[in-house]
């Protein structure tokens, strides 16, 4: 996995995930973007475009930290995005162990909606895009979907402090719903039972 991904300009720091970090991000609505674009996959230089819009939000939303790290989910083990979509997509049987952070170092040449979506990690192929980022405090979320017409990024604020998200993920803990992940349920509901208790990052507060 490691070496897909510096062919896309990200460089892997292995276990360096700050500790509280949320586990998930879901149920965010736009009343929690700060940031947001789509491109049809119509649209000419659609990878360079990308690239440039992916850049520019990273930066004004604060994603990357002074020495360019930040955190992305990635599929758990050797599980790639298109397996995964695969496996979500069944109603019985096996699943896809859900995704983990990684924290990552963006290098001076870096392309993500191009290598990075080909690399079978962060996509299906180059110009589609799919993939979850969020900055080393916890600040900010970047979520990027390709849909049947585009590809859609948006980011999202504090998520950790977003009324939509934490009632979702408390949902999502405490449910009983057979297409829930039973090791994804049981990380959420760590992690919030930290953050009621005040274990988890300042930031997250």
């Amino acid at each position: 996995m490691y070496r897909p991904l510096r062919r896309a300009g990200l460089e892997v720091i292995p276990n360096s995930v700050p500790d509280g970090t949320m586990p998930f991000v879901f149920g965010y609505r736009p009343e929690d973007f700060v940031g947001r674009f789509s491109h049809r996959y119509e649209t000419p230089r659609l990878v360079e475009r990308l690239n440039e819009d992916w850049y520019d939000l990273a930066v004004s939303s604060g994603l990357l930290d002074h020495r360019r790290e930040f955190l992305i989910l990635l599929p758990h083990g050797t599980h790639t995005h298109q397996a995964v979509l695969r496996e979500r997509s069944q109603p019985y049987g096996r699943r896809a162990a859900p995704a983990v952070w990684t924290r990552v170092r963006l290098l001076d040449r870096w392309d993500i909606m191009g290598r990075g979506a080909a690399s079978a990690f962060l996509g299906i192929r180059a110009g589609h895009p799919g993939f979850g980022m969020m900055a080393l405090d916890s600040s900010v979320y970047i979520s990027c979907s390709t849909g049947e017409a585009g590809v859609d990024v948006v980011a999202v604020r504090h998520p950790a402090r977003s009324e939509n998200v934490l009632q979702e993920l408390e949902w999502y803990a405490h449910g009983d719903s057979p297409r829930g992940d039973k090791e994804l349920r049981k990380r959420i509901a760590v992690w919030l039972a930290g953050r009621a208790t005040g274990t988890v990052n300042r930031s997250d507060r």
